[in-house]
């Protein structure tokens, strides 16, 4: 069974990526209609929600496209930066639409954001705190631990409506802009669905591993009646 549970949780995730490769280099190959970079997409978005302090600036490395909520600027890995694709365009619009979920000030954002340092003590110092409670038998260690890693596990699933949202507001935005053709929306969201499964991917096995844990606490505290 631990077999099982162990190839599930790195099964999954590694699925969830390839998908994301698999579709990233098949739409990185088709370009839009309108012929316009990922730099010059972002832009207009931008522009056109009046976030005219939010820079465009070109990130580094593969798949690095963010949105940098302290610096104000999006920042798009150098193939969708220049990139004409369908790819590069729903990208760059995504990382848009966390900036103007940044500028309406939406709530899940706020949420997350808050959740940062909580979620970067809890990644740090729950597997610590779990594996010492586990091997030195001390249920009330390893339920700290439990707690710690709760917190992470909570910033994860906040992740996802804030994804989904800033994905919805991707599509909104180069549809009524027409930054991409009509018979492209389909191919856009089809980036944009694979992008997420990562996200979606990465909470299930948070998930899966916090229940796993519970249930160890929950038979060493049998044990120990």
């Amino acid at each position: 069974m631990y077999l099982i549970y162990f190839a599930i949780i790195v099964l999954i995730p590694l699925w969830a990526q390839m998908r994301v490769k698999n579709t990233f280099a098949r739409y990185s190959r088709v370009p839009t209609s309108t012929n316009r970079r990922g730099a010059d997409v972002a832009r207009e978005i931008l522009n056109a929600n009046g976030l005219y302090n939010v820079v465009v600036e070109e990130g580094r490395g593969f798949l690095s496209d963010h949105y940098d909520p302290r610096s104000k600027a999006v920042r798009l890995s150098p193939e969708n930066y220049h990139g004409h694709s369908i790819a590069a365009s729903a990208i760059a619009a995504h990382e848009c639409g966390h900036a103007i979920q940044d500028g309406e000030r939406y709530t899940f954002l706020r949420f997350r954001h808050a959740l940062v340092p909580v979620a970067n003590l809890g990644s740090n110092a729950s597997w610590i705190l779990i594996m010492i409670g586990i091997f030195a038998h001390l249920s009330g260690l390893l339920l700290l631990g439990i707690i710690f890693m709760a917190a992470a596990v909570l910033f994860q699933l906040v992740t996802l409506p804030v994804e989904f949202n800033a994905s919805n507001r991707a599509m909104k935005q180069v549809v009524s802009l027409g930054l991409i053709g009509n018979r492209e929306q389909r191919e856009a969201r089809k980036v944009l669905n694979a992008a997420a499964l990562t996200y979606v991917a990465a909470a299930a096995v948070a998930v899966l591993e916090l229940l796993r844990l519970v249930l160890i606490f929950t038979g060493m505290n049998r044990s120990d009646d």
